[in-house]
Order: C-alpha cells, then structure tokens, then sequence
C-alpha cells in the first residue's frame, strides 16, 4: 500500500477507552508505513502516550463542539483555519477525528481538500435534526466501535442507511496483552496482599455511567459470603470533570465510612500500566450502566482474565455469556456478586473461561484485524 499521512484530532488530553483504541491503531498503522500526527487542545497523557510511539504531535487550543453544534457556525471557527495550515504543511492525507473535533475538521478537511473519517467511538446522544444534512453530506467516511454506538446515533428507525457506518469493533495486541505480558506483584504489594487473596478489580475512570457504586454493594455481598476476598479500584478523574470529581469523592467516602468496605476495597488511582492490575486480579468486573465498547473488558480477556459485564453497549458485542466472560443486567449488584462469586470458588472454570477468552481475542478482537478493516476504509477514499 501506498504510504499515507493520517491526522488524527481529539480534543480529549488525558488517556480513557476512547484513547486507548486510538493508541492501539497508532501502533498498528504506523508499522505499516503511516505517517502520523495528531493534533490535541494541550500536551496530557494521550499526546505523551502518542509521542512515544513516534507520532508527531501539533498542539492547537480549542474547546471541543457540544452536541448542539451549529455545522454552519462551527466549520467556519478560527480553530478550523489553524488546522488547514497543518494539513497543508504536513501534506495530510487523511484526517480522523472524534466527535467533538469533527465539525472543525470536516470544516479544514473541506477546505484543503483532504477527505475526513469520523470514527464515532460513544453514542451517549442523538444527533440532532438540524445536524443530519452535515453527517448524511459533508462527512466523508463514517464508522462505529459498536453496533450499539451506531444505533443510539442513528436512532430508531436510523436517519441514513446503516451501511453508511459499518462497524469496525477494536482490539489490542495478544502479543502486548498476554496472560505473561505483565507482572500483578506490585499491585498487590500496594494493597498489601499476599497471592493466593481472592482479588476482584475494577479499572475505569470516575464516572457515575462507570458504576463503582454497584461494584461496592456487589463487594458487600460477595465479602459476606468469602470473608477473605479482597477488591481494588484502579481509576481516576483523568479528565478532570468537576461532577466526576465529585462522584470520586463519593465513593471514597462511601468506603470509609463502611467498616466491611474499608477493610476489603483499596484505591490504586491511575495504574501507568492497566496490563499489572489485570495480572494481579482473578476476575475483572465491569459493572458501567453503559459503555460504548469497553476496551478494560477486551484486555482483560486477552490476558486470559475472566470478565463479568454488564449486558449493554460493547460488551454485549464482544462478550460470549458463559464462554468467554458473564454479562448480567446493569446495576444488577446480587447477579454481580453471584457470578464473582462462582469464579472464585471454582479455579478451574476461571482457567477454562480465560483461556476462552484469550482465543476469542486472537481470532475476532486483535487490533491487526481492526487495522486491516481501517485500511480498508482508508482505501476507498479517493487518494492521490
């Protein structure tokens, strides 16, 4: 192929799921011959992350689009002519751009002649009538990280063909995300637990949609019936939300004031390297109410973890029930704690389901499958 010089803009600083999938794709792309750069509000942990991997990094500031964007007001911000005078400079090829960058790069895109891909990675909104024209029209490749995402942006019946936004489901490297990838003896030296503790974990950002307050009454019910069991919440505020903040400290307030809690749960903050907390836990809870893919879900079963999610959104689609992890309703703490309780008395289905896991990984999640498919879209645009 042909190299290519992609963009990728976000006005996201610090590194959630969403980054995660984009760091993922960096990796794989630019060791197919990609030149890449990105373009963030400020230097934060996903410009460093991306840095590191050789992406050349351009810093612009600007506030993010809500919503409710107006595209004839938005494509024409001060932002939009920075960005031209980036792709022309760089000699861009292609731009990709999440959300609330969008109508600014499709306003530069159009400007200076370089096709725009939206990879839509979150459908916790609709898109607003007086935008369809702008998506149905000025876009010029579209694609979600779930079948879920593109139905909550699409609606119901959907405005446009579906196949105007095929799905292109992430994933991760099996090789970086191996169950011997990765050393869990800190994690539990920081919680100061010996091996053989049953640990149950947590790993998302503060975040109400994220559930750690099902994860605590799940801890509740699981810490009554095994005493010895133990529970780590490895997360921060990475974006620095003054209602996640909040949350946060809700949470930390609930465990200290509960003498079952306080004992049993441990705060582990922003863990640099999420691969150490999946390797020290024995099962991976995702309690979210919602999530657009999850990507902790997806890691945890490459390293051979087993996975107990909540049924909606991502890990419906890359969950198996019962093969690869258990789904169960959101905020549902007893169908939690029933599930987490059953692996940790049984070693043996824990094995067989990680092991499960990890091959559905290797054969259906792997980010050069989700490569191939990119390249794939890149492919149909009309390069020179």
């Amino acid at each position: 192929m042909t190299r290519r010089r992609l963009l990728f803009i976000s006005h996201y600083t610090g590194r959630g799921g969403g980054e995660s999938v984009q760091l993922n794709l960096m990796a794989e792309l630019a060791g197919r011959g990609f030149t890449l750069h990105l373009v963030t509000p400020q230097i934060g942990q996903f410009s460093e992350a991306a840095a590191r991997l050789g992406v050349q990094i351009h810093t612009i500031p600007f506030r993010g689009a809500s919503t409710y964007f107006v595209p004839a007001l938005y494509t024409r911000l001060p932002i939009v002519s920075k960005l031209i005078a980036v792709l022309r400079e760089s000699q861009i090829d292609v731009i990709h751009s999440d959300y609330h960058a969008l109508p600014f790069a499709v306003g530069a895109g159009e400007r200076a002649g370089v096709p725009v891909i939206w990879n839509a990675m979150g459908g916790w909104f609709d898109i607003k009538r007086w935008q369809r024209r702008f998506f149905c029209e000025r876009i010029t490749r579209m694609i979600a990280i779930t079948a879920s995402v593109r139905h909550d942006l699409l609606g119901d019946p959907p405005f446009m063909p579906l196949d105007r936004m095929p799905v292109l489901i992430p994933g991760v490297d099996p090789d970086e995300y191996s169950p011997t990838s990765a050393d869990g003896s800190a994690v539990r030296a920081k919680i100061g637990i010996a091996a053989h503790v049953p640990l149950v974990s947590l790993i998302g950002r503060f975040q109400t949609v994220k559930g750690q307050d099902v994860f605590l009454d799940m801890a509740r019910r699981v810490a009554a019936q095994l005493p010895n069991a133990r529970f780590a919440l490895a997360g921060d505020n990475v974006f620095n939300v003054s209602a996640d903040e909040r949350f946060k400290q809700q949470i930390i307030d609930t465990v200290h004031a509960d003498p079952v809690l306080s004992e049993r749960v441990s705060f582990l903050g922003f863990w640099p390297d999420s691969r150490e907390v999946l390797a020290a836990s024995d099962v991976i809870v995702c309690s979210s109410r919602f999530e657009s893919l999850g990507m902790v879900v997806i890691e945890a079963m490459a390293m051979g973890r087993v996975v107990v999610s909540t049924r909606v959104g991502g890990p419906s689609e890359t969950v198996i029930d019962g093969q690869t992890g258990y789904l169960v309703k959101a905020g549902d703490s007893a169908a939690f704690a029933d599930r987490v309780l059953m692996l940790l008395n049984n070693p043996t289905l824990r094995a067989q389901i990680g092991t499960a896991a990890r091959r559905h990984v290797e054969s259906a999640l792997s980010v050069a499958r989700y490569a191939d498919q990119f390249v794939g879209v890149v492919d149909t645009l009309a390069l020179p």
